[in-house]
């Protein structure tokens, strides 16, 4: 007891009125924190209430923009598809002529070769026949013909390789912005879908901010558009070029089969001119080689003409010398002695007379020979001819079948 004596008296002392004054001002302190309390919950409640309507608004109002958003993007990726979709037709056209003016510029070649070797084959004509004919004219017009042909497919088809490539670069624009479009239509319909209730939402405080590499919504437009008018564009420069390139196969082709028929129209003018002159030939060559036997004939019968005068000359010249040994007054110049002189006289001339016809004959033979070699050698260079233009020629471009592609 003494210990806690001294323990109650070392302890500090508040007098009532100190002890009325606290509880007073506990009572007052608490009053106060209890109407702070509540004006703070009411406060809370109303400033609550109103974020929550403010956050439901704003967050109608992006459902609202994100489903307008994701409307724009789908309109503009229907779009683009549709532009891929009649783009990757127009290469597989473009693709088609392109086979089209490759098969075309393929099916000169063998034409070009056939002409140029019947050009070389005509070198091979001999004598006369080796002439610069309407023939040969042609030929060297239906190379030049071709070969122009040549040139304007080979040009023509590298125009078509090269709209095809802006038409494929045209696409490769349309296949990534139709790519992003996908990227983007999947993100925003999963931000779409995404609900206060959702399991997959989740904080991203460093995200709360706009991109650097972002772009403006004109900007965005402009470059999908951007996308589109270059395929319509390219797609428009295709179809004309498709127009040009069926005009050009039809012109290259109606120019080509006008030269060939004209070549091949020269060409059987020729060969029946070349068959005319031969068949002219083979006549006379005939014709002088009758008249070779003829004259062979005439000569053996103007050498046996010639030796049957002899026999008769003989006997006026024995007759005369006979006589020219009658005796003495007997050796009278009477009529049977000019007779004889004069039968020994026509006898000669007679037989010079046939001499000289058996000369003209001989040298007519020789002149008859010599054109029987010529008409042989030029029925020989007309046979070649023929067999040339005729025969080898006619037969190669009859192999040349010009086909429309």
């Amino acid at each position: 007891m003494p210990n806690m004596a001294r323990v109650l008296q070392n302890r500090e002392k508040y007098t009532p009125e100190e002890w009325h004054h606290s509880n007073n001002t506990n009572y007052r302190n608490a009053e106060h924190e209890r109407k702070t309390a509540e004006m703070i919950r009411d406060e809370s409640v109303r400033l609550a209430n109103e974020t929550h309507l403010t956050t439901i608004k704003t967050q109608n109002d992006v459902n609202k923009k994100l489903d307008q958003r994701l409307s724009d993007v789908s309109f503009w990726k229907q779009e683009l598809d549709r532009q891929f979709k009649e783009t990757d037709e127009e290469i597989e056209s473009m693709l088609s002529y392109k086979n089209r003016l490759e098969t075309a510029l393929a099916a000169t070649e063998d034409p070009l070769m056939v002409t140029k070797t019947c050009l070389m084959n005509r070198t091979e004509r001999l004598g006369v026949d080796l002439v610069h004919d309407d023939v040969e004219i042609q030929l060297i017009k239906e190379v030049e013909v071709i070969e122009g042909i040549q040139l304007l497919l080979k040009k023509t088809l590298g125009q078509a390789v090269e709209q095809i490539r802006l038409l494929r670069s045209a696409n490769y624009y349309l296949h990534k912005d139709i790519s992003d479009k996908f990227g983007a239509l999947s993100i925003d319909t999963t931000c779409a879908d995404l609900k206060n209730s959702s399991d997959n939402k989740y904080f991203a405080p460093t995200s709360v901010t706009i991109q650097p590499n972002s772009v403006t919504p004109e900007e965005w437009e402009t470059l999908s558009n951007k996308n589109v008018q270059k395929a319509e564009r390219e797609r428009n420069s295709s179809t004309t070029l498709r127009s040009q390139i069926d005009e050009i196969l039809m012109e290259t082709y109606t120019d080509g089969q006008k030269q060939f028929d004209t070549t091949n129209l020269a060409l059987k003018k020729r060969i029946d001119e070349t068959q005319k002159a031969k068949d002219k030939l083979t006549d006379h060559l005939a014709k002088v080689e009758q008249e070779i036997n003829d004259m062979e004939v005439n000569i053996d019968y103007l050498k046996d003409a010639i030796q049957q005068k002899e026999a008769p000359m003989q006997v006026s010249q024995t007759r005369l010398d006979l006589r020219s040994t009658r005796p003495n007054n007997e050796l009278a110049r009477d009529r049977v002695l000019y007779r004889l002189l004069g039968e020994v006289n026509e006898i000669t001339v007679n037989v010079d007379r046939l001499k000289e016809m058996l000369s003209q004959s001989q040298e007519s033979l020789k002149a008859l020979v010599r054109k029987q070699l010529t008409l042989q050698e030029d029925i020989q260079v007309k046979s070649t001819s023929l067999e040339i233009d005729g025969g080898r020629n006619t037969q190669m471009r009859a192999e040349i079948d010009y086909k429309q592609h």
